[in-house]
């Protein structure tokens, strides 16, 4: 625990955190996307669930550092790219991201539900949460790659994750409301995991695109909606 003694170590944990909170944003819109296909009494389950999911699996990951560093060694070469066991993990967790998002997106435009002959869901909490976990490892080791490479005390890395998760749940609920009150701002948010998904998969074939554009795109998407959303709730002015 020396680095509670330092402004280095201060900064570090500070710098850390704040990063993975902005990488966290995926992940509790995919929750708050899952989640909102439960029942409401299950909602809040799933997404305090979830997120508590990718706080272990971060965790976990960070004190096996050393397979984690395994999995950049090359396994086979396809047309000339070297495939690691990283690359495998991104290629198909964005294939997955992309099946998801494309499904979820078809429910929406089309108007279906999943409740089978019976009437009853086929959506279950466990479910949900076995998909949230998947993805959790993608993201988590996307998260503990970047830690790695940022910090080299595995006692401030923990302490980041543990902070930026806490932040997460503090304000998960009032993103899960936000995106399902807003069918548009819902939209939005699978066409940003469908951008995630593609960039996963570039990045698994490695070819590096850089999150300052993916995030500045997303940011630039959410301003323009609000105006939206802000034009619409003023009041209809006559035509003059």
């Amino acid at each position: 625990m020396d680095w509670m003694t330092t402004a280095e170590g201060w900064i570090a944990l500070v710098t850390l955190a704040s990063l993975e909170i902005i990488l966290g944003i995926d992940n509790i819109v995919f929750i708050s996307i899952l989640a909102g296909r439960l029942p409401k009494a299950q909602r809040d389950t799933a997404r305090i669930g979830g997120l508590a999911v990718a706080m272990v699996s971060r965790i976990a990951l960070l004190l096996s550092l050393t397979w984690v560093m395994r999995l950049t060694t090359p396994l086979f070469a396809v047309l000339g790219q070297e495939i690691s066991g990283r690359d495998l993990i991104l290629i198909v967790g964005g294939l997955f991201l992309l099946g998801k998002s494309t499904h979820e997106i078809h429910v929406r435009l089309e108007g279906e539900d999943e409740a089978g002959p019976s009437g009853r869901r086929r959506v279950t909490l466990r479910s949900v949460l076995v998909q949230i976990f998947l993805l959790d490892l993608i993201f988590s080791l996307d998260s503990v790659v970047t830690a790695v490479g940022m910090v080299d005390q595995v006692a401030i890395m923990i302490t980041a994750i543990m902070i930026a998760v806490i932040i997460m749940m503090l304000f998960s609920g009032i993103v899960n409301d936000f995106i399902h009150r807003h069918p548009t701002i819902k939209m939005l948010a699978l066409s940003f995991l469908l951008l995630i998904g593609v960039t996963l998969i570039a990045e698994g074939l490695g070819q590096h695109i850089s999150k300052g554009y993916i995030y500045f795109a997303m940011a630039f998407s959410v301003f323009v909606e609000m105006l939206n959303l802000r034009l619409r709730h003023q009041p209809a002015t006559a035509d003059q």
